[in-house]
């Protein structure tokens, strides 16, 4: 069975999401292998609004192939689509992303060891770091996908957890990226980059 027959993920319900969430949690803590929650569900964990779509989890690219096996060896369906960047997983009717790469930025030891092991959903597991969080959305917008209205509702929700200024820094020479965060700055979503002029104190205080 294809993963994608007969699932659509925005008709899923903020339980079954939630649920998908913890089985692969916790089947991906017995890989014995780096990961963490990633997406709108860490961003969640964050303090965002609750996402209507698939769950995310990130693991190296060198430990893709070990992962996808241990899923299947657990009991869930795995199938891998087109995109080299990432496999599927599906839990009672839920779509879980397993990503190497989110954004075109890589998966790697340093995302990983930035992320916080937190209790979700009465779970322990790692959770990507708010910067990391933001970093990737933004890297992810191109002329395909460039939907700013739900990552604005991220950003407002968790700006005051991220470094906007490495944010800055990691998505440089993406125009998608770079027009989204000029888009924050006129709404006085975030201050303005170090060096830029006008008052950051100002717009934080506005953007409260």
């Amino acid at each position: 069975m294809s993963v994608d027959a007969g699932v659509n993920a925005t008709r899923t319900t903020p339980e079954q999401r939630r649920t998908a969430l913890k089985r692969v949690a916790v089947a991906l803590k017995g890989s014995g292998v780096p990961f963490a929650l990633a997406g709108g569900y860490a961003a969640w964990v964050h303090g965002a609004p609750e996402p209507v779509h698939d769950v995310d989890f990130d693991v190296r690219p060198q430990d893709a192939e070990r992962v996808a096996e241990h899923l299947r060896e657990q009991g869930f369906t795995v199938e891998q689509p087109p995109e080299d960047w990432l496999f599927k997983v599906l839990s009672d009717g839920v779509l879980v992303d397993v990503l190497h790469r989110g954004g075109g930025l890589p998966v790697d030891d340093a995302l990983l060891a930035r992320a916080a092991v937190v209790e979700v959903l009465s779970v322990e597991m790692p959770v990507i770091a708010p910067t990391d969080v933001v970093a990737h959305k933004l890297c992810a917008f191109d002329e395909h996908t460039c939907d700013f209205a739900p990552a604005l509702r991220v950003t407002r929700s968790i700006r005051e957890s991220v470094d906007w200024d490495e944010v800055r820094e990691r998505t440089a020479g993406r125009p998608f990226a770079e027009a989204f965060l000029h888009l924050l700055g006129l709404l006085d979503v975030v201050p303005p980059a170090r060096g830029a002029g006008g008052d950051p104190q100002r717009a934080t205080e506005r953007a409260g």
